[in-house]
């Protein structure tokens, strides 16, 4: 891997987790739609959007050949359907919580989400954590549950946003396809259900589409584009920089998003979200460090004292 390869991930990494950052404005201009029609159009055009780019890429043939394969390998094809499912349950999620003026508590999931996936491959996979991991768990613990105490009620918006997204990360693993096939897999599983809702929107008459402006229309359209484009670059550039690096990076949005609900939006950021914050962040800075090679180094050599 050579250094131009590099930024180039480091460019599209962060470009995509800058674009997700900046997202909460773009579902603000859609605040006067219903989260459920919201996402809905959001699933359908994004799969549009999808085919559309596998026709453009001549990959429709190799989706086509995958597809089949699915349907005989059953643990790929449940993987599939659980993480196509999640997926849509963390951007209702997130969607719904922008627009309710809770992007503070969203952000702080997707700060906890790294921390998560790790937790995750512990157990699934059996992974083994340093004693400076085990100890940005702890802070991170803390500092949920400083939130946790102070919001008199469970902060379920953040640790649900952090759990879908990082088993929908687990689940990725096992669908082993190019980003643009997978994504395009795994809108095709939920659109005929949000087709359905659609259609069923119109039947009552209560839909926003088509029925308040021609703006709201062409936001919800775009919703397909919002949400691919981002993931497309994210996978270009995973697939370049070292997770370490991709580690740095994906505190971009979070970050973003918090600065827009704090300045822009001007929602409540207490001292005690600040306490909390602190403790979070210092978990990541922990966590990140223990992935430098200095780290690496002295557990090692620790290990080596105690045997």
């Amino acid at each position: 891997m050579n250094n131009n390869e590099i930024k180039i991930g480091v460019f599209y990494a962060g470009f995509s987790y800058f674009i997700w950052g900046l997202l909460p404005i773009y579902w603000k201009f859609l605040h006067h739609v219903n989260a459920d029609e919201i996402l809905m159009n959001r699933i359908f055009w994004s799969f549009i959007f999808m085919v559309g780019v596998l026709l453009i890429t001549k990959k429709w043939g190799e989706f086509i050949l995958i597809l089949k394969n699915f349907r005989t390998n059953k643990k790929q094809l449940f993987a599939l359907i659980i993480a196509s499912l999640l997926v849509s349950c963390n951007w209702f999620i997130y969607i719904w919580a922008v627009n309710t003026d809770q992007i503070i508590e969203a952000s702080l999931g997707y700060y906890i989400n790294p921390l998560v996936s790790v937790l995750l491959g512990m157990i699934v996979f059996r992974e083994k954590l340093s004693s400076a991991q085990y100890a940005s768990f702890a802070l991170a613990a803390v500092g949920v549950l400083i939130l946790t105490l102070s919001y008199g009620k469970f902060p379920w918006i953040a640790i649900l946003l952090a759990l879908t997204f990082g088993i929908y990360g687990l689940l990725k693993k096992m669908i082993k396809v190019e980003s643009s096939i997978g994504l395009t897999l795994e809108t095709l599983v939920v659109a005929p259900i949000a087709l359905i809702y659609i259609v069923f929107l119109f039947a009552k008459g209560t839909q926003s589409f088509l029925s308040v402006s021609v703006g709201t229309d062409l936001f919800l359209i775009g919703a397909g584009a919002a949400t691919a484009i981002p993931l497309l670059y994210f996978a270009k550039g995973a697939q370049k920089i070292p997770m370490s690096t991709l580690g740095f990076l994906q505190f971009i949005a979070p970050t973003i998003s918090l600065i827009l609900g704090v300045f822009v939006y001007h929602e409540q950021f207490t001292k005690i979200h600040l306490i909390s914050f602190i403790f979070i962040w210092s978990a990541i800075t922990l966590y990140s460090l223990s992935k430098t090679k200095l780290f690496v180094h002295l557990e090692t050599r620790k290990k080596k004292e105690i045997a």
